[in-house]
């Protein structure tokens, strides 16, 4: 009898325990609804579409328990007031790149692209390998906003252009829209770069407001019509060799959300990084086939030697912006180092196997 009593009892207080942890915030019913803001126009292919995919595998994941409406760029906030807009808590996420905000966070341009940087694979690898996660979140922190990384575009191409660039000094004088520090660069070759939305790029160049423009790659830039206001499309993308994303979310707000939902945030961002550079890539060949084929753009590889001076006038632009902040520098020189090793590694594997793939 005694057995059986301690039985029943060890029964109730796995029973009770278990009634303990219902309660507890990780499995909350409460439902929340929030606001994701982005820097696409609405529904805009791939990156629009990675936001809307990431909304819903979240209302899957939690079981409808996190809703997130999503909003494209000016239905709730301009494209460029994302960051502004989930510090303050206008709206709990945002999906956007990180070089907009370089006036706001001077490293924020890393977390993005740089000219001559890493690649998609190098930069997955230093973001949840080599330390990149922590830098990221500690550089956002003073703004109240934790960052995941969500997405990339690869490397991207070089841009459109009404005259050809022949030599450096084809870029004197050039007004291009180019953001972040390979706007920076532009300048110092003697141009001036413009920072513009993705909306009004087409109309820019249309209008001679700009006389060349860099967006992302075949796929968006056939989606834009840039092939009927531009004549030359270069090739490689220095300014951005593998541009990624970010997913923020305003810091008050994640934190006040149940841990299991927290979870769900970031494996959903991870999932959308992956989906957003899958796209990319299934996507461009065809369309850089229609620009060739089907528009006759004359797609040019950029001369090698005003690769090598942008190259040169990226250092110096890398050590003046460093050379103000010291979050920037401490960024930059983990990437840096994470790039050198991993090169080396590159040339024994990447590298190494490319012309076995052709």
């Amino acid at each position: 009898m005694f057995a059986l009593w301690c039985a029943l009892l060890l029964i109730f207080s796995s029973c009770s325990n278990d009634s303990k942890q219902v309660s507890t915030p990780q499995t909350s019913s409460r439902i929340y609804n929030w606001k994701l803001i982005t820097s696409w126009a609405p529904k805009f292919p791939v990156l629009g579409e990675g936001a809307e995919k990431f909304a819903q595998w979240v209302d899957s994941a939690s079981n409808g328990r996190l809703r997130i409406k999503v909003y494209g760029a000016g239905e709730l906030v301009p494209a460029l007031e994302v960051f502004n807009a989930v510090s303050i808590g206008t709206a709990e996420m945002g999906h956007t790149a990180a070089y907009y905000w370089a006036g706001k966070v001077p490293s924020a341009p890393l977390f993005a692209a740089i000219p001559f940087g890493m690649n998609a694979q190098q930069f997955n690898a230093w973001y949840y390998s080599g330390g990149g996660k922590e830098l990221w979140e500690e550089a956002y922190a003073p703004q109240g906003v934790i960052p995941f990384l969500c997405g990339n575009t690869g490397v991207q191409m070089g841009g459109w252009f009404n005259k050809e660039i022949k030599s450096v000094s084809d870029l004197k004088g050039l007004k291009m829209r180019i953001p972040g520090w390979g706007g920076k660069v532009i300048t110092k070759a003697g141009g001036s770069a413009v920072t513009l939305a993705g909306p009004e790029i087409y109309t820019s160049l249309e209008r001679g407001v700009i006389d060349a423009t860099e967006w992302i790659g075949p796929y968006h830039d056939y989606k834009l019509g840039l092939h009927k206001v531009a004549k030359y499309y270069y090739y490689p993308g220095w300014h951005e060799p593998g541009t990624a994303l970010e997913l923020i979310v305003n810091k008050k707000a994640f934190d006040a959300l149940p841990h299991d939902l927290q979870e769900i945030i970031r494996t959903a961002a991870a999932r959308t990084n992956i989906w957003i550079l899958s796209e990319f890539e299934s996507q461009n060949n065809t369309y850089l086939q229609k620009l060739i084929n089907e528009e006759k753009v004359q797609v040019k590889e950029f001369p090698k030697e005003v690769l090598m001076e942008l190259k040169k006038l990226a250092k110096e632009v890398a050590e003046e912006e460093t050379a103000k902040d010291p979050q920037a520098k401490k960024v930059y020189d983990s990437m840096m180092a994470f790039k050198k090793n991993i090169l080396e590694w590159n040339k024994k594997s990447e590298d190494a196997m490319r012309p076995y793939l052709e």
